[in-house]
């Protein structure tokens, strides 16, 4: 499992990540799962991705607002579609770099993997509706950035990619699924209710093992939320929490108040 995680991570061709993915079975027992620990663990500063999009700087990214011109709009998707096919990456890491997990750990994980290769191919064939292609834009790297500086830790990578960065999603979606509606591109819309449901789940798994990782270390969750936060320099929130779909995620309501309380 931990090899056929590592090599669709690092597969460059995205049907062939794809493709790798569908491949990877997880072992019946913790025994089997042992056995296939001895491996040593890398630390992928890039992950296998296609040549295209350029990387920028996130604030170098062009603001497009008028989302009837189907090129603003092209590019609107395009930035899920990349958030969408680093999410594969991150989910394949997360199987692959932390090797002392429960097995239901790397289930969950292979099934956020797999969803978010759904996603992807959901937008891009819209995309491509709009005569465009995954690479025709630019993008940023920077829930890659998060993974690389929490790559030694579980419990940091639970608290601040899934419950940080991923979370984004789910308040940063209503708004845009208005827009796009405004403009009268219902399968969009479509695309975004599928992305935004199982975005609930996945983001209810990192919490899942957040809380799990902190149990096991005899940690308080949300004291220790604030440390990592403080540690990791990480992103603070931003714009109008999605109060319903965080608490469905798995959110509890003395964190949504800390969340309310650092957002800026």
């Amino acid at each position: 499992m931990f090899a056929a995680a590592f090599a669709a991570l690092m597969a460059n061709d995205i049907e062939q990540k794809i493709a790798l993915l569908a491949d990877i079975q997880i072992p019946a027992t913790l025994p089997e799962l042992a056995a296939q620990t001895v491996s040593p663990i890398v630390v992928v500063e890039s992950p296998g991705r296609p040549a295209k999009p350029e990387l920028i700087p996130p604030t170098q990214l062009p603001r497009r607002r008028n989302l009837g011109v189907a090129e603003n709009r092209a590019a609107l998707l395009h930035a899920f579609a990349h958030i969408e096919f680093n999410a594969i990456n991150l989910a394949l890491d997360a199987i692959y770099r932390f090797r002392d997990m429960p097995l239901a750990y790397y289930a969950d994980w292979l099934q956020v993997a797999r969803e978010e290769a759904y996603h992807f191919n959901l937008l891009r064939e819209h995309l491509n509706t709009l005569g465009f292609d995954y690479g025709d834009f630019p993008a940023h790297n920077s829930l890659w950035e998060m993974a690389v500086r929490t790559d030694a830790d579980v419990m940091a990578r639970m608290a601040l990619v899934p419950r940080i960065l991923e979370a984004r999603g789910l308040d940063a979606v209503p708004p845009i699924q208005e827009k796009l509606a405004a403009v009268k591109d219902a399968r969009a819309v479509e695309i975004l209710d599928i992305i935004l449901r199982d975005e609930i789940g996945h983001v209810r798994i990192g919490n899942r093992w957040y809380h799990w990782c902190c149990d096991q270390r005899g940690l308080e969750a949300i004291p220790t939320f604030v440390a990592l936060l403080r540690d990791y320099d990480a992103p603070v929130f931003r714009g109008t929490l999605n109060h319903l779909a965080r608490i469905e995620a798995g959110f509890s309501e003395e964190e949504m108040v800390l969340i309310e309380s650092i957002k800026q």
